[in-house]
């Protein structure tokens, strides 16, 4: 049952609506950044600090600072294996999972391969051994699918409406996306410009030993204050301009993704959330996965292998956000129809079993 059921706008006033739809980037990396906000969405300083505060106690932010970026920082792969369906099996196996502090989201899906894990770590070695490590704890076999080009992937959308799937209000139906993905593979969509990214396995950020240290500081958020950079600074021991200076360095290096508000697209009603994954022909992958990842109603599309030795076929991954099962499954209808005439299956998550921040302890190593 969708979120909204319990009516969370309810009590919302139009600043924190602005708040919630207008800063999950884009956040002030200034001394004293919630000055800013509050002349934004014309609040006091006090009160827009206040107002970020109850939006995280209530869930509506899961939470506050730099969304990072794995595959750039260190090493990261999506996997998967088919847990045990009997309920006792399946969550002995899932605290297995869990227990790996690498491991910051695992979600159960309606599959054959059943639960779904993403491994974060800051190099290719230990992340492998972690998944071999998994694999022989649980006696699952565990199915590895690192991303290999990255099309469009970006979860910052309205949420303060009453839109059935990700930005629908920003454009929708079949002519919307038709006009996207028929457009210029530079040209801007309704969800912004796609920018095909090859990601190396092995590529790891030229991080400096500050870089390090400021990253491990952020990577939990930032902390609920009036200087939320200048208390990173006196925990690491370094001037506020060299923290703000360096976060600026992350975020323009692609380190750092965004720095804002994280929404919890659950609590506001986007729990009809469907991965579908495609069989496209290897010559046409970056065509289709360019021009379906400027399709407004896509949030995520990659690139990742097929394993046919593990009967996966699969190479285009992508994800839509929605309230709505029946408007999902009309989108999903649609992108087979019109732009990816292969075969698919879809794969909802029906539950949350971990969500966290990446974890980068071993960047220092």
């Amino acid at each position: 049952m969708s979120a909204l059921a319990d009516d969370w706008r309810a009590d919302l006033d139009d600043a924190d609506a602005a708040l919630i739809d207008g800063f999950q980037s884009g956040f002030p990396i200034e001394e004293r950044p919630f000055r800013a906000v509050g002349t934004a969405i014309e609040v006091s300083e006090a009160e827009a600090l206040s107002r970020v505060e109850r939006l995280r106690d209530r869930g509506v932010f899961r939470r506050f600072g730099a969304v990072l970026n794995p595959p750039v920082i260190g090493s990261s792969t999506l996997a998967a294996v088919r847990a045990p369906e009997d309920e006792e099996r399946f969550d002995a196996v899932a605290d297995v999972i869990n227990g790996y502090r690498q491991v910051n989201h695992n979600y159960r899906r309606d599959h054959a391969w059943n639960m779904w894990f993403v491994v974060t770590a800051g190099s290719l070695a230990v992340r492998d051994r972690i998944l071999d490590e998994i694999e022989e704890r649980t006696g699952c076999e565990v199915l590895n699918l690192p991303m290999h080009t990255d099309y469009y992937i970006d979860l910052e959308f309205p949420v303060v409406n009453d839109d059935r799937f990700a930005r629908e209000s920003g454009g929708t139906g079949a002519d919307a996306d038709a006009d996207a993905a028929s457009a210029p593979a530079d040209a801007p969509g309704e969800a912004g410009s796609v920018d095909p990214t090859r990601i190396s396995e092995r590529a790891t950020a030229d991080l400096s030993d500050f870089d390090r240290r400021l990253l491990l500081a952020i990577q939990d958020g930032l902390p609920l204050s009036a200087t939320p950079y200048a208390d990173v600074a006196e925990r690491i021991g370094a001037a506020t301009t060299d923290v703000t200076g360096g976060v600026r360095r992350l975020l323009a290096e692609n380190c750092v993704k965004r720095v804002g508000c994280v929404v919890n697209h659950v609590v506001t009603g986007f729990d009809a959330n469907c991965m579908v994954v495609w069989d496209v022909p290897d010559d046409r992958l970056d065509e289709r996965g360019t021009a379906v990842g400027d399709l407004p109603c896509v949030t995520l599309c990659y690139h990742r292998p097929r394993r046919p030795e593990q009967g996966w076929r699969y190479n285009l991954f992508t994800m839509i956000h929605g309230r709505d099962p029946a408007a999902v499954d009309e989108k999903i209808d649609e992108l087979a129809a019109d732009h990816l005439p292969f075969a698919h299956e879809g794969l909802y998550s029906t539950g949350t079993l971990k969500q966290t921040g990446a974890r980068y302890e071993d960047i220092v190593d």
